[in-house]
């Protein structure tokens, strides 16, 4: 993974902030501010870098293209946390009240230790936050989380639809009995969040599991891999993050575990996943939310008129339309459509972080609209509401070639009904915790 410290991440990070808040004090009675937890360095700086590329450039192209939403343009500034939870809430804490007069419309902080620290913070603060593809299960449902967002994808659905796929390999969901499945997790709050669900779709379709946790960053995991070898699993897995994907994929080879019964999951599918790993990723299998790839028109207009102006966002341009530059285009994508959903009802001006919320509540991204935005194949169908702030449950399997990804499967979805009461479970007891009582999603419009 890149830890290369750039010149524009030593300013980052000795400034605190990017330097969209060098402008000084002018103020901006017709923006709509995004405050961006990003981190640029370290360990993670891979995916960090590449997703708040990817959104800051779709920000970019929708004031080039349209000046901004309705008339109202979009700025942001950033803050390097390098993947630090207190570096996280330290840059909550200083960009959520805006910038210069121009509201936050909400946190996307693309890292489940932030994200947690800053829950609460945001519900009191009534500013969205929106934890794409990870984060917190149970705030799927938005009746006790009216504020926080794990679009798309939910870390349930994720290992429930990644069972589904290897059910369909094996010949249906019955012939997973007697089927030996590890998985090899990040030493992390993120990393262990599933195993309760593994735990429990193990006891459903009676599959051996094996839960082998890697410590952070990932570096050394032989001893890991040696007891894999002792266990012959049918398949692996990866439950992975930044550096410790491509590791995970060369002790593999080392130790002659076949590398095509291996599944990453949905932070352990790019590029930079699989290509430090040389030779070894050939024909490794992950699941992904959106492919890569810059044949979709939104993407060709953003090289258009972002990155053909010189303006785009990446250090290394041959990043464009990679796995998680992808991922922060569609993310981009999703909050600029909150936004102009809620200014449909609130009126086309800068909208507060209560507003935008009702804007997310109110998403429906069907094909039509997919086709509107030039985002059909890049960005699942979703449907938001009060109780359901996940939206979709669904992925593809993509496949290593050894120079790029290539999709191998159709949309494959979660078991969702299994997973909701285990939500609610969850969520209700946490509002019980927390004195909260539970909106009446029946009520809300």
């Amino acid at each position: 993974m890149k830890s290369v410290l750039t010149e524009r991440a030593k300013l980052f990070l000795a400034l605190g902030l990017g330097a969209t808040l060098l402008a000084g004090n002018v103020r901006a009675d017709n923006e709509q501010y995004f405050p961006l937890q990003s981190y640029r360095i370290g360990p993670y700086a891979a995916g960090g870098s590449g997703f708040f590329g990817g959104f800051i450039d779709y920000l970019q192209y929708v004031n080039a293209k349209d000046g901004g939403i309705n008339g109202v343009k979009l700025t942001w500034s950033e803050c390097e946390t390098e993947y630090v939870v207190e570096k996280g809430v330290e840059c909550y804490e200083r960009l959520k009240k805006g910038l210069n007069g121009a509201p936050a419309a909400a946190t996307n902080p693309l890292s489940v230790g932030i994200a947690y620290a800053t829950l609460d913070r945001s519900t009191a603060d009534k500013l969205p936050l929106i934890t794409i593809n990870h984060g917190r299960t149970d705030s799927t449902d938005g009746s006790v989380f009216p504020y926080i967002f794990p679009l798309q994808l939910n870390p349930y659905s994720e290992v429930s639809a990644i069972i589904n796929y290897i059910g369909t390999q094996s010949g249906g969901l019955d012939k997973l009995k007697g089927k030996k499945i590890v998985t090899l997790y990040h030493g992390s709050p993120y990393g262990k969040e599933t195993n309760p669900i593994l735990e429990l779709l193990a006891k459903k379709y009676g599959f051996e599991l094996t839960l082998l946790e890697v410590p952070h960053p990932g570096n050394e995991q032989q001893s890991q891999w040696l007891n894999i070898r002792r266990t012959k699993p049918d398949w692996v897995i990866l439950r992975g993050w930044g550096v410790m994907n491509p590791v995970a994929l060369k002790t593999a080879q080392k130790t002659g575990f076949p590398v095509d019964h291996i599944i990453g999951n949905i932070w352990s599918n790019s590029e930079d996943d699989a290509a430090p790993a040389g030779k070894a990723a050939k024909g490794f299998i992950s699941i992904t939310t959106h492919p890569s790839g810059t044949q979709f028109p939104v993407l060709q207009d953003i090289e258009k008129y972002v990155i053909k102006e010189g303006k785009g966002n990446l250090e290394d341009p041959k990043r464009f339309g990679t796995v998680y530059y992808n991922l922060g285009v569609v993310n981009g994508i999703l909050n600029v459509e909150a936004v102009k959903v809620a200014q449909e009802k609130f009126g086309k001006r800068p909208l507060t972080g209560e507003e935008v919320r009702w804007g997310f509540e109110n998403i429906r991204l069907d094909d039509k609209r997919l086709q509107q935005l030039g985002a059909l194949g890049l960005v699942q169908p979703l449907k938001l509401s009060c109780t359901d702030h996940e939206g979709g449950g669904a992925v593809r399997f993509q496949q290593w070639d050894g120079g790029k990804w290539k999709v191998i499967s159709d949309w494959v979805l979660a078991d969702r009904a299994l997973l909701r009461p285990i939500i609610e479970e969850s969520s209700h007891q946490y509002a019980k915790e927390k004195g909260i009582t539970p909106r009446d999603c029946s009520k809300e419009s």
